[in-house]
């Protein structure tokens, strides 16, 4: 181990819903927990696919939606406190020989772990990139997937790409960005967009009193000199070759799951997914345990639901790793003084 290596009870890869209730159920069992993630927020599948969609079977809650249910779960935890990593991607796992884990993230993060909890659903989100002439050269200079800190675009002329509510609202808020760009225009092959009413709404209005500009076409080509964008060559449903100045172009073309460096991290799987036992969700490797939609089992069922029980029984199987010494009792948030002590309710 490195001086600067993180030590910690636990680590968990993947922020989504069961990884929020992973830490909850860890800390019942007085293990304190880092959290790392792909995405650049908390709230995995739910916040990135479905964030205003219903869903009706959490038990107990008739209906919330991902964002709403993300919230809760962010509320639950917050008596553990756990450590959350995000925009970075769990590089490395190894075991060593004092039977901690080493993590080590793509943002050079490392920690020195007793137990290791994957809960990274279908695997790690990433945007699908542009394919279009000149968009991987310009990656990161004007060429973005994510809208990071608007003011970098003040007096710029930006394309947003994308027909979903993520496209929409970041065209909205560049409209209302001070100081604000040189020209926001909005593009899609069609003009069919999918949104909440409101901002549909506040799309066609800020459409129509000129703040923001509507193409509707498919991008040909990005064109520029000497790594400098000047604009998107666009090919519209009327069959002419156009130009949009452009001096960044904003991409939220979708999001795509790849499993990752999970594959190399030594452990047993089948079809894309880890192998684990129903006893306490634990992988083949000592210390690493797997739940949600990235392990696999008889009788497997992917849902929500169904993490929060694995979750369960992985925290029960994690305490006996990070307290050997003590016996591991089924006690209830009810009546339990030990747990209210943990919860900061005593």
């Amino acid at each position: 181990m490195t001086a600067t290596a993180i030590h910690t009870d636990a680590v968990i890869v993947g922020a989504g819903p069961v990884g929020l209730f992973q830490a909850f159920q860890l800390g019942l069992q007085d293990i304190r927990c880092h959290v790392i993630d792909a995405l650049p927020h908390i709230g995995g599948q739910c916040m990135e696919l479905y964030p205003d969609k219903p869903i009706y079977d959490i038990p107990g809650i008739p209906v919330c939606t991902g964002r709403e249910l993300v919230a809760q779960l962010q509320t639950q935890i917050q008596p553990f406190a756990p450590t959350f990593h995000l925009n970075q991607e769990v590089a490395q796992v190894a075991r060593l020989d004092n039977d901690l884990i080493s993590v080590r993230t793509s943002a050079g993060l490392h920690f020195a772990c007793k137990v290791l909890v994957i809960a990274a659903g279908v695997g790690a989100f990433q945007a699908r990139k542009l394919a279009v002439e000149g968009a991987a050269e310009l990656e990161g200079t004007h060429v973005h997937y994510r809208l990071g800190d608007a003011a970098r675009f003040a007096d710029q002329d930006v394309v947003v790409m994308g027909g979903e509510e993520s496209a929409v609202v970041a065209a909205l808020k560049l409209t209302l960005q001070t100081p604000a760009p040189h020209s926001v225009t909005l593009m899609h092959r069609r003009d069919v967009f999918t949104a909440e009413p409101a901002l549909l709404q506040a799309m066609r209005d800020a459409v129509a009193n000129g703040k923001l500009q509507l193409q509707i076409g498919q991008p040909t080509a990005l064109l520029h000199n000497a790594q400098q964008l000047h604009a998107v060559q666009v090919a519209t449903p009327e069959g002419q070759t156009i130009e949009r100045p452009a001096q960044h172009v904003l991409a939220f073309l979708g999001l795509s799951p790849k499993l990752g460096p999970v594959a190399n991290w030594g452990l047993a799987m089948e079809r894309k997914q880890l192998v684990v036992n129903t006893e306490n969700f634990a992988t083949d490797v000592p210390g690493i345990f797997a739940v949600g939609d990235i392990n696999t089992y008889p009788g497997k069922k992917k849902l929500i639901l169904c993490g929060f029980h694995e979750a369960t029984l992985a925290a029960f199987g994690a305490a006996a790793l990070v307290h050997p010494t003590r016996k591991t009792l089924l006690q209830y948030t009810t009546t339990s003084t030990e747990l209210h002590r943990l919860l900061g309710l005593v």
